[in-house]
């Protein structure tokens, strides 16, 4: 049966009780951490690569065999009801994405644990916003690659700067936070968790994610919100799909429409129903990850249009 490593459980948090208050980090005032009109717009931008300093990042240990490939979510002891909502952070190359602060604000009023997958690019663009999320006790942080690669398509160094120039990204701004008094001793120095972009790897990416210490984290439950979808439609199919141990795919770069709107809708109706909320190391740890060799958005193969257009050197909106 799979399990974390004991070194990565001591490392962990035990999940919270519902209800239970997480202070927001002491080391922002609480005007810095609000919402901003208009920061959740994406802007477009022509990056001129990746000019972030080169960071020593310490030792790694691989993902265990048991722990290797797609995660997609976590089976539950019997009448454990957990959910892990999670917050894609992506930025591509061709823009400067946004930050969807009213859902982070509503996570914060609400004490809502969540774990956000941060684009390496991203944390250059927003680095005070992935700063204040790193040191946030409510939260953890993932990798997203460093400019949303399709890692079917991306191959070999390329492939890999993807994935260690975000974890150095990601890094960076933890030692912001640091510099600014938050306490970070709890956040890893590098990290542990990793998301595929548009859902879809090939057998060298996963390889190399999980070589280099990351857990690949999918999902169950697809929000479907970079579409135009209403707040209250999308809410209720998202109640509808979760069951205890699900990993819920979300957006918090300003590509998920109405998803802050629906959170309004969707976390009062979850703890109605009983579930506690957790970051994704907690789920993982209280369960059996439920685990697939290959990567898919909700079936086998249903990333192919993404991959084909990425070696035609077009992008397909929406995106995971």
């Amino acid at each position: 049966m799979p399990r974390l490593s004991s070194s990565l459980l001591l490392a962990l948090p035990l999940c919270l009780a519902a209800g239970a208050a997480v202070a927001a980090p002491a080391c922002y005032a609480p005007s810095a951490l609000k919402a901003v009109p208009g920061e959740e717009k994406v802007q477009p931008h022509t990056s001129s690569g990746n000019t972030l300093a080169e960071r020593l990042l310490p030792p790694v240990r691989p993902v265990a065999g048991a722990l290797a490939g797609s995660i997609r979510r976590v089976n539950l002891p019997a009448g454990v009801k957990m959910v892990a909502l999670t917050f894609d952070l992506c930025e591509a190359s061709s823009e400067v994405s946004g930050y969807d602060g009213a859902l982070v604000d509503y996570l914060r009023d609400q004490n809502v644990q969540a774990t956000f997958f941060a684009g390496g690019k991203w944390a250059v663009s927003h680095p005070e916003r992935a700063s204040q999320i790193i040191a946030d006790p409510l939260f953890e942080v993932g990798n997203h690659t460093w400019s949303h690669a399709n890692m079917t398509v991306t191959t070999g160094t390329t492939m890999q700067r993807q994935v260690d120039d975000a974890d150095m990204a990601i890094a960076a701004r933890r030692a912001g936070a640091q510099a600014a008094g938050c306490n970070v001793a709890d956040v890893p120095e590098r990290t542990t968790l990793f998301r595929f972009p548009y859902g879809s790897c090939s057998a060298d990416s996963m390889a190399y994610v999980n070589e280099t210490g990351h857990l690949a984290i999918q999902w169950d439950v697809d929000s479907g919100d970079p579409a135009f979808l209403g707040a209250k439609f999308m809410a209720e199919a998202m109640l509808k799909a979760i069951k205890p141990g699900s990993i819920v795919l979300m957006h918090a770069n300003g590509r998920g429409k109405h998803t802050a709107e629906a959170l309004r809708i969707l976390i009062p109706a979850l703890k109605a129903k009983g579930y506690q909320f957790a970051t994704v190391s907690q789920l993982i740890a209280a369960g059996t990850p439920v685990i697939a060799a290959t990567c898919y958005s909700e079936r086998p193969g249903d990333t192919k249009v993404y991959d084909d257009a990425a070696r035609a050197g077009r992008r397909i909106l929406p995106t995971q």
